[in-house]
């Protein structure tokens, strides 16, 4: 089967977006001022009875917090999941503006908290929901299946939404069917399941702004000089990153993959946030940045999402003390929103797969078919 390209121009507005989400991006505290907006946030969380969910790409500080407090660090998915089963009534979302659709619409009935309702992402702004409809309007023999990289309006419209850790078992379960698929966003994540699969995929042409920057010539020098090196790499990656990987994953498999395999050296092409929970769970060994297209002011994300960053302690603390930013999704496109993420969960339980990370690296690499030696 052959993958149909849907053009879809360039974000005009891409560059200042980035640039104002940059300018966003809170300072960072001395140590006197950050464990006062530590024990502030901790007695915060208590007093209103709340809960902090973090995603692997926001500041060390902020998952230190969430975990320390009782709440999660983790992708998106499992922060909703995490959430909705919390017996919290508040919960708030550090990541970026479609977790905390996400979360409101797995938990419509609790407060969903942002430090910055602002903080967005590249996939999701470069899928507007009108456009998407219509593109949908003109394929209607297609199966909608959507990254969870999406806003509430795009999820509504799919008939499948899926994580990076599930995709490919999804698509597989609908191209066995005979099932034509129009997919959206990530035309990388897309390219890499036609591949795998063989479906017959129309690709929206969306990218990740921080694994879009990753250099296939440039990962191949960088491992001349780590030959003994592993290489992890997420999907949203370039196919000619992907080409050189040892292990393909989600964020989760990726922490997963660096805890049990037989190396003292990685070399990670995904969000740099990541590599703190990386340390924590393999001691001892070293990270390697895979290298972007420049460095400074020479690149746009420097292998970190500018949204991400716009997550701070102080923001945070603020939202706590006044309850702002609460995300709201209109119920309508929530309940249209939630058919698709109930199908995949439960696709997944039914199939026995690990949506949720269990640690067993064996067990996390059968999610993709292709993990291993590339």
């Amino acid at each position: 089967m052959k993958t149909v390209e849907f053009e879809r121009p360039q974000m005009q507005s891409g560059t200042s977006c980035v640039a104002n989400a940059w300018a966003r991006v809170p300072a960072n505290p001395g140590p006197e001022e950050k464990a006062a907006l530590k024990a502030r946030i901790k007695r915060l969380l208590q007093e209103k009875q709340a809960v902090l969910v973090a995603h692997y790409y926001v500041d060390a500080d902020l998952q230190d917090l969430a975990e320390e407090t009782g709440g999660c660090v983790s992708d998106s998915l499992e922060m909703a999941r995490f959430g909705r089963d919390h017996p919290a009534k508040t919960l708030v979302v550090a990541g970026v503006k479609f977790m905390g659709e996400t979360a409101k619409i797995l938990s419509p009935d609790k407060t969903i908290l942002m430090p910055d309702l602002d903080a967005t992402c590249s996939l999701d702004l470069g899928c507007p929901a009108d456009e998407f409809a219509a593109f949908c309007d003109q394929h209607p023999d297609r199966t909608v299946v959507v990254y969870a990289n999406t806003s509430a309006a795009v999820k509504a419209r799919a008939d499948w939404m899926v994580t990076s850790s599930i995709g490919l078992q999804i698509v597989e379960h609908l191209h066995a069917q005979g099932k034509k698929i129009l997919w959206a966003p990530d035309k990388h994540l897309g390219g890499y399941i036609q591949k795998k699969t063989g479906a017959d995929m129309l690709l929206w042409q969306g990218s990740c702004l921080v694994h879009d920057e990753f250099k296939g010539i440039e990962l191949e020098l960088l491992r001349k000089e780590h030959p003994k090196a592993k290489i992890l790499v997420h999907p949203e990656s370039p196919e000619a990153v992907v080409a050189q990987a040892d292990v393909v994953g989600s964020t989760s498999q990726l922490i997963a993959a660096a805890q049990s395999l037989d190396a003292d050296e990685f070399i990670v092409a995904t969000d740099n946030g990541i590599l703190h929970k990386m340390r924590m769970a393999a001691p001892g060994k070293r990270f390697i940045d895979a290298p972007t297209a420049g460095n400074s002011a020479t690149c746009k994300s420097c292998a970190h999402c500018p949204w991400m960053a716009m997550n701070g302690l102080e923001n945070l603390a603020r939202v706590l003390e006044t309850g702002a930013n609460e995300i709201h999704v209109d119920p309508e496109i929530g309940r249209k929103a939630y058919v698709c993420i109930d199908r995949m969960l439960d696709f997944a339980a039914k199939a026995k797969a690990n949506v949720r990370p269990s640690g067993d690296l064996a067990k996390e690499q059968q999610l993709f078919s292709g993990v291993g030696p590339a």
